[in-house]
């Protein structure tokens, strides 16, 4: 079975993730080019969602789990209100 065959299967069970993905990655992608952070460190997240860009050629499901737990990490870098940068009090 060719890799196309088994995406070709995927999308018929499953339609739409696939299109789902796309924009999550593309999303990723997008916030790693607007983070303030040192060039290598932004080369480094960049290919980590060029690898997860290759495991979707292949297996959509573990390429959707690497992105949740890439997307994870990255709200590491986000500078959005948390919980840690909330003041303490009432």
């Amino acid at each position: 079975m060719a890799a196309d065959d088994r995406l070709n299967h995927f999308r018929e069970s499953f339609p739409g993730l696939d299109g789902l993905l796309a924009r999550r990655l593309r999303d990723a992608h997008r916030r790693v080019r607007a983070l303030g952070l040192p060039d290598d460190e932004r080369v480094r997240l960049a290919k980590r969602l060029l690898v997860i860009c290759d495991v979707a050629k292949r297996d959509i499901y573990h390429a959707n789990a690497r992105l949740e737990a890439f997307l994870i990490e990255l709200e590491a870098y986000s500078d959005t209100p948390s919980r840690r940068n909330m003041a303490s009090g009432d």
